[in-house]
């Protein structure tokens, strides 16, 4: 099975869901879209509204600045990436998810990932951060890429470990100029990472995170 196919049978089986959180019917999965052979993955936090009815991710106002700033500072466009959600739903009036909806979809994205195996994964907001590099603010670890040994929470996974670049969520850098311009700075950031190819067996050493499978690059 190519990873098409399995991303199909993979959204097929959520829309089948009835014990999932947010999800009443096969009309309100909001799955991830994009290129799956793309060593890149952006990863949000839930559908808002405009989602909802297109059944894409990142199709809105935050969605629009997310796909300009790729395509004017690291010259790609989403059709050569893969964009995704923790949350494969609409909250209710766009609100935060709620710990149980996380943990209910935790399953299906590490199942996405474990498909595509990108070899960067960007963390847009503090939820999706979370999940990978715990107790710790964007303000203080935003743009500052690691690795991750993604067997620490998926045993199917030993050898795979992708770099973790967090990022502030662009709905944030909308609300106040100071934030836009760390939005856009790390994307220059983002865009030297994928030049230089950076190696993960070059840079292990001098880890003090390993209690949560990290292995800081820079």
């Amino acid at each position: 099975m190519d990873k098409k196919q399995g991303l199909l049978k993979l959204k097929l089986d959520l829309q089948s869901r009835k014990d999932i959180p947010l999800i009443k019917s096969a009309n309100d999965v909001v799955f991830g879209d994009g290129d799956p052979d793309s060593e890149i993955v952006f990863i949000g936090e839930a559908a808002g509204y405009y989602e909802s009815v297109e059944h894409r991710p990142f199709v809105g106002q935050s969605g629009k600045l997310l796909i300009k700033t790729l395509n004017e500072i690291v010259g790609i466009d989403r059709k050569d990436v893969y964009i995704t959600n923790i949350v494969k739903a609409r909250p209710p009036d766009n609100r935060d998810p709620f710990p149980e909806e996380i943990e209910a979809f935790r399953s299906i994205l590490d199942k996405e990932i474990e498909i595509i195996k990108p070899r960067i994964i960007v963390t847009l907001g503090r939820f999706s951060m979370a999940k990978f590099i715990p107790d710790v603010t964007i303000s203080q670890v935003h743009g500052q890429p690691r690795f991750f040994k993604f067997s620490t929470i998926n045993h199917e996974l030993t050898n795979y470990e992708p770099i973790i670049f967090p990022m502030y969520h662009p709905a944030a850098a909308l609300r106040g100029t100071t934030v836009m311009n760390i939005f856009k700075d790390d994307f220059v950031k983002l865009k030297s990472l994928l030049v230089q190819k950076t190696k993960i067996e070059d840079n292990k050493q001098d880890i003090d995170t390993k209690q949560h499978g990290q292995l800081d690059i820079f």
